[in-house]
């Protein structure tokens, strides 16, 4: 991935909440649902998302600032031994004022501390402790009397999409999803998970390479739209067909929920466009209940026209305020 910032169209400046619309923004456009069969665009998709997550993340965005990961996230490997150390080693050598003094001891114990620092001397001198000094240092473990274990570099993250059902994102429960490296792991999804919503697998992503702790793996779900159910928050909707003659005189009719079809009563008289409530079937909610289930009612003429509805509807003409309504 090149630049995050460029791939966000972004300037170094951006605030967090820049950033956040600008991801939204481009991850709507590119979205694979809306680029089906485009690979471009789910290439262009997978860089922006990745992007956001070393941006959006302080610490992240931080260390790619000061040049201490790539575009990645992986630590990059000339960071403190490249045109730094040049220009160190050159300042104490008779560089311009203000440069770092004392020689690479000095040096190396600002950027890494004075158990490496004494380490690199006593290599300078003859003394013990300069042996694997470079290898304590990229491990993380440097050795000697009073060392302090310093902390490993961990591994990069991993981004992963994973679809799933209407009534499986409700409910939540396990989901397969299948890894890089080969791996099938389940996903424990909360209920109520909707389209867009990021869960953090710990220790699923990439291992590191200098034997710190993996990354993570960073879940997007995608929430498949149901052929009849919707949501609005923590609620379901659902239209229902019901014919004519059973509004007119009441009915039960087999209504879809998440926990599978129920029986409801429509009661005599019911016009099209009533909404009838299932309470308690719809989303969990965080406090342990969970939201309803509203029926909107619709109703429809017989197939084919009935001669006798239609006679009764020639004796019986809307009422001119019912005409004066429509206009």
């Amino acid at each position: 991935m090149t630049d995050p910032y460029r791939v966000l169209n972004l300037p170094r400046s951006a605030d967090q909440a820049t950033i956040k619309q600008a991801y939204r923004k481009l991850a709507k456009t590119l979205h694979p649902d809306r680029n089906p069969g485009n690979a471009r665009a789910e290439q262009r998709f997978k860089e922006v998302s990745q992007a956001y997550d070393l941006l959006s993340d302080p610490a992240k965005r931080a260390r790619f600032d000061r040049g201490e990961i790539d575009a990645e996230g992986r630590p990059r490997r000339d960071f403190g031994f490249g045109a730094g150390f040049g220009r160190g080693f050159g300042a104490t050598a008779g560089g311009p004022q203000g440069a770092p003094r004392g020689g690479p001891e000095s040096l190396f114990e600002k950027m890494f501390g004075g158990a490496f620092a004494r380490g690199f001397a006593g290599g300078q001198s003859g003394h013990p402790g300069a042996e694997g000094s470079f290898e304590e240092l990229l491990r993380g473990q440097p050795r000697g009397a009073g060392a302090t274990p310093r902390q490993k570099l961990r591994g990069a993250d991993r981004r992963y999409r994973l679809e799933i059902d209407f009534v499986d994102a409700a409910r939540g429960g396990r989901q397969r999803l299948q890894l890089d490296d080969g791996r099938a792991i389940e996903v424990d999804v909360p209920p109520g998970c909707e389209s867009g919503k990021t869960l953090r697998l710990k220790g699923q992503g990439a291992a590191s390479p200098l034997g710190g702790p993996a990354g993570d793996a960073l879940v997007q779900i995608e929430v498949r739209r149901h052929p009849q159910l919707s949501r609005e928050g923590h609620d379901i909707h659902v239209e229902v067909p019901v014919a004519l003659a059973a509004a007119v005189l009441g009915t039960q009719i087999a209504v879809p929920t998440l926990d599978g079809p129920v029986r409801m009563t429509v009661p005599p008289g019911a016009n099209g466009g009533r909404r009838l409530r299932l309470k308690g079937r719809g989303i969990a909610r965080p406090d342990g209940g969970r939201g309803d289930q509203y029926v909107h009612l619709l109703v429809v003429l017989p197939e084919p026209p009935d001669a006798e509805l239609a006679d009764w509807a020639r004796r019986h003409p809307p009422a001119p305020r019912d005409d004066a309504a429509k206009d």
